[in-house]
């Protein structure tokens, strides 16, 4: 093969390629029919290990899951090849539009094209399902659609963690697929309170910053087990809030650091905390935020000065969008979590004193009006989704002491009554769910 020279580029569920060739000039070769007649004859593959490497060499008969999460792949095809072989590649991690895949085809030709022609799909999500035709016209791809709907991240349990008694603590509480809220567990890492939580990677979740003016972490498991401190990121600060978007990845959002600020720090789908990103917005503190949509997020309330209720949107790709009006009681210290798959609630805080309202998010957003309280009234709480589609706020100050009591919330955005508190009584904590 001499090289890439140009991009195949694919039309998803047309059977129709487009490719560059040495001159410049676009070539299509048209693939109508080619399934139908070759499907019957391909029959069957046989799946292999996940591949990672930045080479390999295909064999007929095989399929490859490619993971691309570190590097692209150059996948040779075999030297020679009879009528009717296949060959499947399909993007494990959905990495392929960061680190795509190259086919050599190894002297035979590919959609009746020579292998000077550089063979290249960069679609995340896509599979390509090829069959060799004869030497007329050589491997020829009879399918190369994309998955582009990602399963909707449902996380079965949730953990609370951290939080002040009067003093900072680090025990945690497992939350079951059934809500119920487990025992304390021994602290891991560094006491500390006003921190914020997310999850990431799927079905794992991180806790990070907090006080006095830390950025250190620490990742949660997909059992909920709590890892040691990893060394911080980005601007220490305390009083923020952190929600997951884009499916396996989170955002830590806003905060405190002597004065209010509006700065964020994306976290991978692998847990790990990128440097400051430039704040869009209303610098505040003491707010917080959920997911929505299933591959969004958006930040809410909080504390300028003063109390308010604007909220920020944050895109599947981790962008913040600008102030929006907000609505609903201006309130700071509450807490946030998913329900339903695809909605959000905000919920309780301090609107001057201990509060119980909540407000449902939309799947598309939007922020509804003031719903009756229930339960008992209170601030510095948390929240975190669990069982799939329900919520658990839990913990929080009722304005004279700490307490340990939770509510559900159902699928349906319904708030529960109380459920007598289990574990440390404590604030200013924070929540995630995992899985």
């Amino acid at each position: 093969m001499s090289g890439i020279i140009g991009s195949r580029l694919n039309v998803r569920g047309s059977g129709l390629v487009s490719k560059l060739g040495t001159d410049g000039q676009v070539l299509t070769s048209a693939g109508a029919g080619i399934q139908s007649a070759f499907e019957d004859v391909a029959g069957g593959v046989s799946w292999q290990a996940v591949e990672t490497g930045s080479t390999m060499t295909a064999v007929a008969g095989k399929g490859y899951p490619i993971d691309t999460t570190s590097n692209a792949c150059t996948i040779t095809l075999p030297a020679s090849a009879s009528n009717g072989d296949q060959i499947v590649f399909t993007d494990y991690a959905r990495n392929w539009g960061t680190n795509g895949i190259v086919i050599d085809s190894n002297g035979l030709k590919y959609q009746g094209d020579d292998d000077t022609y550089t063979v290249q799909y960069t679609t995340d999500g896509q599979s390509v399902n090829i069959v060799y035709s004869g030497s007329t016209n050589g491997w020829i791809p009879i399918e190369d659609d994309t998955v582009t709907d990602v399963p909707t991240k449902l996380n079965t349990e949730g953990i609370f963690g951290f939080g002040t008694t009067g003093s900072a603590t680090g025990v945690t509480n497992l939350v079951s697929n059934a809500g119920v809220v487990a025992t304390d567990v021994t602290e891991v890492g560094t006491a500390r309170y006003a921190l914020a939580a997310c999850e990431y990677g799927n079905d794992k979740g991180i806790f990070g910053y907090g006080a006095d003016t830390l950025s250190m972490t620490n990742l949660v498991s997909n059992a909920g087990v709590v890892a040691t401190d990893v060394t911080g990121v980005g601007t220490g600060r305390r009083y923020l809030a952190a929600c997951g978007y884009g499916y396996d990845k989170g955002i830590f959002g806003y905060g405190y650091d002597g004065s209010s600020l509006s700065m964020t720090n994306l976290v991978s789908s692998s847990g790990v905390v990128a440097t400051d990103t430039t704040g869009v917005g209303t610098a505040r503190r003491d707010f917080t935020a959920c997911e929505y949509g299933k591959d969004k997020g958006i930040f809410g309330y909080g504390y300028t000065g003063s109390k308010v209720s604007m909220t920020n949107l944050v895109s599947n790709v981790g962008v913040v969008g600008t102030d929006v009006t907000g609505v609903g009681t201006v309130r700071y210290a509450l807490a946030a979590c998913g329900y339903g798959g695809d909605k959000g609630i905000f919920g309780f805080g301090d609107d001057g004193s201990a509060c119980d309202i909540t407000n449902l998010v939309s799947n598309t957003g939007v922020v509804a009006t003031d719903i009756t309280g229930v339960g008992t009234a209170r601030y510095a709480l948390a929240a975190t989704q669990y069982g799939e589609d329900k919520g658990i706020f839990g913990f929080g100050n009722e304005g004279s002491s700490a307490t340990a009591v939770t509510n559900l919330v159902s699928n349906a955005g319904v708030v529960a009554s109380d459920v007598t508190g289990v574990g440390t009584a404590r604030w200013y904590l924070a929540a995630c769910s995992f899985n």
